[in-house]
């Protein structure tokens, strides 16, 4: 070989002529079953490969090639093995000249073929499945070495190298040195590592026909594990194209099976996390969208019972207790998204959902959701168009849905991770122990609680008003409140915070209505709260005070038991003049927290709500009771009349409501010649004379014209509302 080796080097032009005999022996040794001969001439032409790096070596590949595909052609596992190992050498060749002229459609096929292997003998049906692996990478390498990646990426290639990984993804068999499993993983990855951005579409299709054909999204398991693979190897850059492949498929399989649904939800749950975590591409609003869609589709099905209202699909039936789980798949990918954004994305996307459920009778529309963000401060954070509808949430009757919001809120406002330092709600006696993160209140934050804070101590009061509220609403409040004072404080916003503190403990001395747990625990949310403040503003004579209303409360009334929540009083309580006072000296203005905090009911409160028939009756009976002279039994009032007379004017008030909501309507959008028309038809003609005067006549005989009070005018419908 030595001999061999300095001639092919001494002489290059010789190397075809050289190819061209051991090619020859070659096929007469396989022929001829003399396997020897035949490895003796395949290490010869290794070497030869390895050694020989000129200009001609094209022509010596060809008969190198040849001999490979003979080796690959036979029916013997050890040549199959033989031809392959020879390739893989010649694949991490780098030549000096790239021939486009070459085709590796052959080793595709066979290599192919070889990761499907069913030989009898185990061991050697892994060997050879790992032998058509390795060649796979071999032909990945050399075809992007070669730059023939326009060859390698044909949809016709793909949809044979894909699916022979998969395959042996899939398998559990091992041999002594390596798993065919870790080897196919890494040529999996070197394949989608090398793919470029139009090459992406053609690598990935092969992987969702893999899964739908072998039924595989239904075990999430491999499915994941795949789409992991593929996010981790593919360019950043190019993860958005994955995720509009999987929510196109999600679409396409969109009357399959709730549990095939769920599979496709869950990989794109992963590889969405995945993408945000690299670089967030266009694709954010997309997958909300198809992922909502999906759910309104879900509930569809469930309420129909069958797919027959959107498609034929014959005899197909709906598993509600499936849909049911695809649905909590479809929220929990929303919300484990929706954690990985930034916070001015979390708003765009929480308003576009908003926007796609909007609250009945509040809000309908709310602009577009492409208005943008352009910095993280609170104001972008929380525009109005998101924080109307946001807050109208905090009045629903769902307990879960009113926590729900609670939570979006604090995600929100707390910016520098203070919001778990505030749980559980407790008293603290110093409160450098919370190594809270404060920073100054920057303008926007002063303008931002200048603009809305009224409306967040409105919905926080009216919030501790629910009667179904539990421990982790309270816990949520105080959370809230505490990051406010934290986050958003200054002067002003700490005065009006002790108001509303104190009129909470105000609400919990008078709202007899609520539960006993509730008047505790607002008791102690007051309590807490206040605590808090003192602290904070660090003014000695407050914190005193603060702290012995504690202390008295502690001795007396612990823990404010039911049986004594409903007489506090005296020491145990906290005194708004004696804050006053005592914020006074200090240089506080003190002027508003002279007044009690009250808040204002607006429509939004009883729109919020869904009536009933007892809501009305009892509000009835209540405005009955205050307007009467005499106070009298409200039982002996309540019959039939009643109930029918209450039912009315609840639809009587719900009717001049849509009435006037249709005349402004009207008035916006009719042209100007119907709105002229509709007048004319409604107001009555002018009469040819006065009508008399109930008062005689005065001056010189003549009738003087009575004058029409306003309350008896007939204005059009356009100029009343």
């Amino acid at each position: 070989m030595e001999k061999l080796t300095f001639y092919a080097l001494s002489a290059p032009e010789k190397l075809d002529r050289i190819g061209a005999y051991l090619s020859e022996r070659l096929s007469r040794d396989v022929a001829r079953h003399r396997y020897g001969y035949v490895c003796i001439a395949m290490e010869a032409l290794d070497q030869l490969l390895m050694a020989c790096h000129c200009q001609s070596i094209n022509l010596f590949v060809e008969s190198f090639l040849t001999m490979v595909r003979k080796l690959l052609e036979a029916d013997k596992p050890n040549l199959q093995i033989l031809g392959t190992n020879s390739f893989v050498k010649f694949a991490n060749i780098e030549e000096d000249t790239a021939s486009y002229h070459r085709s590796y459609d052959f080793f595709v096929s066979r290599f192919s073929e070889m990761c499907h292997s069913s030989y009898e003998d185990p061991d050697i049906r892994t060997k050879i499945r790992m032998a058509g692996i390795r060649g796979l990478q071999g032909v990945v390498r050399k075809t992007v070495n070669d730059e023939l990646q326009a060859n390698i990426w044909d949809p016709q290639h793909m949809d044979k190298i894909v699916p022979s990984l998969l395959f042996n993804l899939q398998q559990e068999e091992e041999t002594e040195k390596e798993s065919p499993v870790e080897l196919t993983e890494r040529c999996f990855r070197e394949l989608l590592g090398r793919a470029a951005y139009d090459n992406i579409k053609n690598a990935v299709k092969p992987v969702l026909m893999h899964l739908d054909n072998h039924s595989l999204w239904e075990s999430k398991t491999f499915s994941v594990r795949c789409f992991k693979i593929i996010m981790y190897s593919i360019q950043s850059q190019h993860s958005h194209l994955v995720i509009q492949q999987l929510l196109g498929h999600l679409d396409a399989n969109s009357k399959n099976s709730a549990r095939v649904r769920a599979g496709i939800v869950e990989v794109i749950s992963e590889a969405a996390v995945i993408e945000a975590s690299g670089s967030i591409g266009p694709t954010v609003l997309e997958v909300f969208n198809t992922l909502l869609k999906q759910l309104r589709l879900s509930v569809d099905y469930e309420l129909t019972g069958s797919y027959d209202s959107f498609a034929n699909l014959g005899s197909k039936v709906i598993k509600v207790h499936e849909e049911r789980q695809l649905q909590e798949a479809v929220i929990k990918t929303i919300g484990s998204f929706a954690n990985t954004l930034p916070t001015y994305q979390r708003s765009e996307v929480m308003l576009f959902i908003i926007g796609k459920i909007p609250v009945p009778g509040m809000y309908p529309s709310l602009g577009s959701v492409t208005a943008g963000f352009q910095s993280t401060n609170i104001l972008t954070a929380l525009p109005t168009s998101f924080l109307d509808p946001l807050l109208s949430f905090t009045l629903m009757e769902d307990a879960e849905i009113r926590l729900l919001v609670l939570d979006i809120l604090i995600s929100i406002i707390d910016r520098h991770d203070n919001r778990h330092k505030f749980s559980p709600v407790r008293i603290i006696s110093d409160i450098s122990v919370l190594k809270l993160k404060v920073d100054k209140c920057s303008r926007q934050d002063n303008l931002f609680m200048k603009k809305h804070s009224q409306r967040l101590y409105r919905h926080i009061y009216l919030a501790c008003k629910e009667e179904s509220s539990v421990q982790q609403h309270f816990e949520s409040l105080y959370t809230l409140l505490g990051l406010i004072c934290v986050e958003l404080a200054n002067e002003e916003v700490v005065v009006d915070l002790i108001r509303l503190a104190l009129a909470l403990q105000d609400l919990a001395l008078t709202e007899e209505a609520l539960p006993v747990y509730n008047r505790c625990a607002i008791h102690a949310l007051s309590a807490a709260y206040l605590n808090l403040i003192s602290q904070l503003t660090t003014v000695p004579t407050f914190c005193q005070h603060v702290h012995e209303v504690i202390e008295s409360r502690k001795k007396l009334v612990p823990f404010l038991l039911p049986e004594d929540v409903l007489k506090v009083e005296g020491e145990v309580l906290f005194v708004q003049a004696k804050i006053a006072e005592m914020l006074g000296g200090s240089g506080y203005n003190t002027e508003r927290l002279a007044t009690s905090y009250i808040p204002q009911i607006t429509d939004e409160d009883r729109l919020s709500k869904r009536k009933s028939i007892g809501d009305t009756v009892s509000l009835q009976l209540e405005m009955e009771s205050r307007n009467s002279p005499e106070k009298e039994s409200t039982a002996e009032q309540i019959t039939f009349e009643t109930l029918k007379q209450a039912i009315d004017s609840v639809n009587v008030e719900e009717l001049e409501r849509e009435r006037r909501r249709q005349v402004v309507e009207r008035f916006q959008t009719a042209p100007f010649e119907e709105i002229a028309a509709h007048c004319g038809a409604r107001v009555s003609p002018m009469p040819s004379k006065p009508p008399p005067s109930p008062s005689g006549s005065v001056g010189n005989g003549h009738g003087r014209t009575r004058s029409v009070p306003v309350y008896e005018m007939k204005f059009p419908d356009l100029c009343v509302y």
